[in-house]
């Protein structure tokens, strides 16, 4: 793959031989950014699991401390009390079986997650082929299933991301945005590798962690050590 000048000034800030400190991989990522754009720290975690197997499955949700710089559009699936709810929490689209034909026909995908209530997976079971491969369909251990619609949406508006193995067994998540302080970049970075730390499963065998890597939207990948994980 050919990279284009301002990438290969970027790269020349970083030493491929090295596996920096968190804190040091942040700063020079920071440096690496050379868009026009607010680019995204992008966090990329290579791990030993199998996902083929049920038992290494790796999902889960983290609420970031400051948030992804990221405008995220919640649509809920819900009923009765629980559709004014939801509206109430601030989800930018609620509704129920009426909306099934929009997304289905009309290729209506103007939301970034899906929330829905446990009586609504039946419909929302409809849209499996959807919007399981787009990574939108709701999912308990997520917490994008569930009665409590409140804390739903407005976690996800404060900056909770949600972390799954992709076909490669490699995590891949936002840590926030380039104009993010190193502190606040840092103080995410943390809490995703808690989080991810945490949901080691029990049935893996040998290294957990191979590889970490920081990179911004339109820059290099920058290596962080695994040691202290």
């Amino acid at each position: 793959m050919k990279h284009g000048k301002k990438y290969g000034e970027a790269a020349k800030l970083v030493d491929r031989s090295v596996a920096y400190e968190p804190s040091e991989a942040i700063s020079v990522v920071k440096k690496t950014a050379t868009a026009k754009f607010d680019e995204t720290v992008e966090l990329h975690i290579r791990t030993g699991c199998d996902g083929r197997h049920a038992d290494q499955q790796i999902r889960g949700a983290v609420v970031l401390p400051n948030g992804t710089g990221k405008t995220v559009k919640v649509l809920v699936f819900a009923k009765g009390t629980k559709l004014d709810e939801a509206q109430a929490a601030g989800a930018d689209f609620v509704g129920g079986e009426e909306l099934i034909p929009r997304i289905q026909n009309d290729g209506w995908f103007d939301f970034d997650v899906v929330v829905a209530t446990p009586d609504m997976m039946g419909v929302v079971g409809r849209l499996g082929k959807v919007l399981g491969p787009k990574g939108l369909m709701p999912n308990p251990k997520a917490g994008t299933v569930t009665m409590d619609v409140t804390k739903a949406v407005a976690d996800i508006k404060a900056g909770k991301i949600e972390y799954r193995l992709d076909k490669a067994n490699i995590i891949h998540v936002p840590v926030g945005k380039v104009s993010f302080s190193e502190d606040k970049l840092q103080e995410n970075f943390d809490a995703i590798m808690g989080a991810v730390v945490k949901a080691k499963p029990a049935a893996l065998k040998g290294q957990y962690l191979k590889s970490i890597t920081l990179s911004c939207t339109m820059g290099p990948g920058v290596k962080v050590s695994t040691a202290k994980f």
